[in-house]
């Protein structure tokens, strides 16, 4: 089975996005995986100041989370981002923490495959095109790796709806055991 790394970015405690993450995360768990979880709460992400000074050093010059996040992301096998919709497109702070991976390019990365699970209040199937779009450009950076699929649920605009919602759970469940 793979090494899962999940990314939470949503910053709200215990939000839907989280909540779907755990449901899976037990999927994927309970299909063999080995799956660490990595939320954004709490983590200083600076911006990408675009020097590329990582290319040569293989190391970023800003000191901050996203160091020793980048270097869960280089370790895992398989990638799960799991991102709110914010405007029709992935959260900011999901954004920032992709821009400064770029020590990722010049690396022996292990990972393979990429997955996004995103949820929004507004419910469409247009909805996290933008975001699937997003990810998929940063993915297309690594000749190795693949968007493989994503899962959105929408229509979910109560804190903690996620909670009581049995279908996205079972959806997300259900992605968590099909990953590869």
């Amino acid at each position: 089975m793979s090494k899962v790394l999940v990314i939470t970015t949503s910053l709200r405690a215990n939000s839907n996005s989280d909540i779907l993450a755990r449901r899976l995360i037990a999927g994927a768990r309970d299909a063999g995986h080995e799956v660490e979880h990595i939320s954004l709460k709490g983590k200083k992400i600076s911006f990408c100041i675009g020097c590329l000074a990582c290319q040569n050093a293989h190391k970023c010059v800003i000191d901050d989370d996203a160091a020793w996040i980048t270097e869960k992301v280089m370790e895992a096998e398989t990638l799960v981002f799991v991102t709110p919709i914010y405007y029709y497109e992935m959260s900011g702070q999901m954004k920032t923490l992709l821009d400064r991976m770029n020590t990722l390019y010049s690396s022996n990365y292990k990972f393979r495959r990429v997955y996004m699970l995103s949820v929004a209040t507004e419910d469409g199937e247009h909805v996290p095109e933008k975001a699937v779009s997003g990810l998929g450009g940063w993915v297309d950076c690594f000749e190795k790796a693949e968007l493989t699929g994503s899962l959105f649920c929408g229509g979910i605009s109560d804190p903690n709806e996620a909670a009581e919602r049995s279908g996205e759970l079972q959806e997300a469940y259900d992605f968590g055991r099909a990953l590869l």
